[in-house]
């Protein structure tokens, strides 16, 4: 009833593409290390937020747009990579002191708007669009590929196992980055080293083809 066939084979693909390092696995990576648990924990909900909206637009099918359009593929794409090379730009710049200890005020702007960016990078990503797009119609049944439960059901299962993973990166990267992290010029470094990453990200999004 659910339209959905090789489940077994699915989960196996799906945990092969998850565990294999990508953009998203070095985004919360540079978080983890750079600004500590919380941060990278964040980082990975807002990553799998994203993920949420994809499943829901192949669903949808208004992924289609992105795989028969390139002028819409270009601005996503576009998008996503100008707001990555901003934010690169923006930790770059960003003046490092002594002073860890935040107002709640500000600990709690930060932390949002760390959710909102990992939503945003993964959101303004149209490969992750188009990958969802191309992976999920293999495991679903001839005939039913134009009902919205076998996205969802086959998407959900990828999102619990690929939320799992990156929590787990985000707690193991943090706690191994615990003690440099209060040093004060490792500090700064790590902080310039997430500001190259995402610019980095930003650039391999820039130059992916349809």
């Amino acid at each position: 009833m659910s339209g959905i066939i090789n489940m077994e084979t699915f989960l196996v693909a799906a945990f092969v593409l998850i565990l294999t390092p990508g953009s998203d696995t070095m985004y919360i990576l540079g978080r983890s290390i750079a600004q500590g648990k919380k941060a990278g924990i964040l980082s990975a909900l807002g990553i799998s937020t994203g993920v949420v909206c994809h499943i829901i637009f192949a669903a949808l099918g208004l992924s289609l747009i992105l795989s028969k359009s390139a002028l819409a593929f270009e601005i996503v794409k576009n998008l996503g990579a100008l707001y990555l090379a901003v934010l690169g730009i923006k930790t770059l710049r960003k003046k490092t002191n002594g002073e860890y200890v935040l107002n709640e005020k500000n600990q709690m702007n930060d932390y949002t708007k760390i959710y909102v960016s990992g939503v945003l990078t993964n959101v303004l990503n149209p490969k992750v669009a188009l990958f969802f797009l191309a992976f999920l119609p293999q495991f679903i049944k001839p005939g039913h590929t134009e009902s919205s439960m076998p996205f969802l059901i086959l998407g959900i299962t990828f999102l619990v196992i690929g939320t799992a993973w990156s929590l787990a990166l985000a707690l193991f990267a943090s706690k191994l980055a615990k003690g440099i992290r209060r040093n004060h010029r490792i500090k700064s470094w790590l902080d310039k080293t997430m500001g190259i990453i995402f610019i980095a990200i930003g650039i391999k999004l820039a130059l992916a083809k349809k």
